[in-house]
């Protein structure tokens, strides 16, 4: 089933200050090349691949080649997205990063694409991304990747297929944590409802996405809750997700995706830090935050960033050494 795009019922917002890019010019490169090759960043979560795959199916619709590649590969959890989806044998001439906000973030598979200029154009809604494509559009007000997308698609006037309507809703909902996070705007809610016109089962989206936990996720959460420490009069918790921990769970890495939010939800705490080991010596930090502070603030001291309320980063040293680098930055911020 397939629906003629809806006529623009949604305000373009003004373009962040040195995006090369606006929307017609993006569709002319959709239309004037036919080999595209679409990256999408390490731990993928369903804001990236939900903009890859439905940029990925807009393209094809077009009669384009296109790919989708991740450097840890396509998690089970997002199936749903991608299970008709078989890679085509081209080699690429044009190369699209969606929801990347810095080179690195694209993981070690990827290494190639890293270099500056190598990617063509990137589309993301970081405040943070470095611009480091040969063209940009970011938007750093924009809920997600996949509502830029979105837009795009509208102002072209193709039709949308269901699949595509579904990738971008997806993208929409779990950066929005089921539109409650306050980067969830009235543009958001329009375009969502847009897409929600189309034959998507949401409600089912929004149920595997937000409510059904594998006994293993389960498991996980009562792990690290349990062991939750709070400290500076308990306006910062701090929850550590090891290798030891991910490998006695058992469960896929998907599995580990939206613990971010657990320290926050903790009454009075301001500052929701996780540290997960990514390797030896390796963490991946992702901070949530109150309207009390900054979070992108926060994780670019530590050379990382994304948006005013969610952010990461990434730290070498050692399970101790992190927690304490991380603690005495929260006490610099929060007993200022």
């Amino acid at each position: 089933m397939t629906k003629t795009a809806l006529t623009p019922g949604i305000s373009m917002r003004s373009y962040r200050k040195g995006s090369q890019m606006d929307y017609s010019e993006i569709i002319d490169i959709f239309e004037s090349h036919d080999k595209f090759l679409i990256l999408t960043h390490k731990s993928p979560d369903g804001d990236t691949l939900g903009s890859g795959f439905g940029l990925c199916y807009f393209l094809r619709d077009m009669g384009k080649l296109a790919n989708v590649v991740n450097s840890d590969g396509f998690p089970n959890r997002y199936d749903f997205m991608y299970v008709d989806y078989a890679p085509q044998d081209f080699e690429p001439e044009y190369i699209i990063a969606v929801d990347i906000a810095d080179p690195t973030l694209m993981g070690s598979s990827l290494i190639e694409y890293q270099a500056p200029d190598v990617v063509d154009l990137c589309i993301d809604h970081h405040v943070s991304n470095k611009h480091f494509a040969k063209k940009s559009h970011v938007e750093g007000n924009t809920a997600a990747a996949a509502e830029i997308l979105y837009k795009i698609f509208k102002q072209s006037g193709r039709k949308l297929s269901d699949i595509i309507a579904k990738c971008l809703y997806t993208g929409m909902a779990t950066d929005t944590g089921c539109f409650k996070y306050e980067n969830t705007t009235p543009e958001t809610h329009l375009a969502a409802a847009e897409l929600m016109a189309y034959d998507i089962d949401f409600a089912n989206v929004n149920r595997k996405m937000f409510d059904v936990k594998s006994k293993g996720r389960i498991k996980i959460e009562q792990i690290v809750t349990g062991s939750m420490e709070y400290h500076i009069n308990d306006k910062c918790a701090i929850i550590s997700i090891t290798t030891e921990l991910m490998e006695s769970c058992g469960v896929d890495q998907a599995e580990f995706d939206g613990l971010a939010s657990i320290p926050l939800s903790a009454e009075g705490v301001v500052l929701g830090i996780t540290i997960k080991q990514r390797h030896e010596n390796v963490f991946k930090v992702s901070v949530r935050t109150t309207d009390e502070m900054d979070a992108s603030a926060f994780c670019n001291y530590f050379g990382g960033g994304g948006h005013i309320r969610a952010a990461g980063c990434e730290i070498k040293g050692t399970l101790e050494e992190v927690r304490a680098k991380l603690l005495e930055r929260a006490k610099q911020v929060l007993l200022a």
